[in-house]
């Protein structure tokens, strides 16, 4: 497997190194081809990702990406989403007994559209930001949606009182959801933010649209215990990219202290992408035990280093 790799900036720096080792460890051979994009490419040459880095990334069967600050008037993530067609983000949150909140679900995010589409129009003024949503992104997304091991139920999220765009939403995945027999409820975005909190166990897959999902997922993060917990997969017909939903967290970097737990479940939904589900799972059991045996980052309470933590999953691997 030839895989992409981009630390980015801040701790990413720190977090994808030790992905690279675990990787090495449980595939037999992977190519890594590394690149350097993200905010410190931009402050030397003026881009923080070129057309030469999207060709590299052509040639690679998936990326691993690390956490990368934004640019002004440019977004990598973005760019790359579109340019690999990745319309499904997924996003699973797992409590690991760190808080009182038993969650144990998947957010399914449409990844292209929405109010991220990028049509906007700006006056002095006014500012109009275009929701866009479509008939085939929708379908494909529920089709994905519909595919994903473990379903027990999805909740598809929306505002389709207020939205008409919402109603074609709702509606498109519905129908997708019931050709294909899978188990499903509806709820308005506001009351779904609001029974995170209050009955965070009736949730197992949330299906919905680009900033609905991306708000319900740092208040799923929250409830996890940090967003140094959290991992994802932007998923194309042909592509894949995996990262940890944090940022570079400037404030933390090079201390030593950044969680890679985050980083580290990521290369785990890699290799259940990649058909390596055997070694998925032992991975995930490495986390959990390292976190049962009280190693564990500041964020999460403890007193444990990045590379100490990273020492403990190997260690079980």
């Amino acid at each position: 497997m030839k895989i992409a790799v981009a630390q980015g900036d801040g701790v990413g720096k720190e977090i994808i190194p030790p992905c690279i080792d675990i990787l090495n460890l449980l595939l037999k051979g992977p190519k890594f081809i590394d690149l350097d994009i993200g905010y410190s490419k931009w402050a030397r040459e003026g881009a923080p990702i070129t057309d030469s880095d999207i060709d590299l990334i052509k040639q690679t069967d998936c990326m691993l990406l690390g956490a990368v600050t934004s640019v002004p008037g440019s977004s990598v993530v973005v760019r790359l989403r579109r340019t690999f067609d990745l319309f499904a983000n997924l996003r699973p949150f797992r409590s690991y007994d760190l808080t009182r909140y038993p969650l144990n679900m998947t957010i399914i995010r449409e990844n292209l559209e929405g109010l991220y589409a990028g049509k906007e129009e700006v006056s002095v003024d006014t500012a109009v930001t275009k929701r866009v949503i479509t008939r085939y992104n929708t379908e494909r997304l529920a089709s994905f949606a519909s595919t994903l091991q473990n379903v027990k139920k999805i909740t598809i999220v929306h505002k389709a009182n207020v939205l008409k765009s919402d109603i074609l939403f709702r509606d498109v995945c519905a129908r997708v959801l019931e050709e294909r027999h899978i188990s499903y409820d509806e709820m308005y975005v506001d009351a779904a933010a609001y029974n995170l909190i209050k009955h965070p166990e009736m949730f197992d897959h949330i299906l919905t649209s680009n900033l609905f999902g991306d708000v319900l997922s740092d208040e799923a993060a929250g409830l996890v215990g940090g967003l140094g917990l959290c991992p994802s997969a932007n998923i194309g017909p042909d592509y894949a990219i995996f990262e940890p939903i944090h940022g570079s967290a400037p404030n933390i970097a090079g201390r030593g202290i950044a969680n890679p737990i985050g980083a580290i479940l990521s290369v785990k939904m890699l290799l259940e992408w990649a058909g390596e589900r055997s070694k998925a799972i032992l991975l995930d059991n490495a986390v959990k035990k390292t976190i049962k045996n009280g190693v564990k980052t500041p964020d999460l309470g403890g007193t444990n280093s990045t590379k100490e933590v990273t020492r403990s999953i190997i260690s079980y691997l």
